[in-house]
């Protein structure tokens, strides 16, 4: 008899606690998809701040190889205007015709003005 009165206390204290822990489950889902929701946020902006950071860090590097080939294109640049500007100095020009044209200035009688 003893055995029989624990079991159905034993079994009055489930039934107690199933009917009791059905509430608090209801209560732990509610309060799970608000938590769960603002944890996936969070992981969300995380993610997206470090894709913003790998995205300035790639564009700083894009800008740093840009820059360098500007300054190199510049600087060739300048070579090549003083370049330009040697071979086509009058100077020059006029030593090269003498050499290699054996060009001379023209004389009084062979210069003919056009109307």
């Amino acid at each position: 008899m003893a055995t029989a009165l624990s079991r159905k206390m034993w079994g009055l204290g489930l039934t107690k606690r199933r009917r009791l822990d059905r509430p608090r489950s209801r209560r732990r889902r509610r309060f799970s998809f608000p938590a769960l929701f603002l944890a996936l946020c969070l992981v969300g902006l995380a993610l997206l701040h470090v894709w913003v950071r790998l995205q300035v860090v790639h564009f700083g590097y894009v800008l740093s190889t840009t820059s360098k080939l500007q300054n190199q294109l510049e600087q060739e640049n300048r070579e090549l205007r003083l370049e330009l500007a040697t071979l086509t100095s009058r100077d020059r020009l006029e030593a090269m015709a003498r050499a290699r044209l054996r060009l001379t200035e023209p004389e009084k009688g062979q210069v003919v003005i056009l109307p």
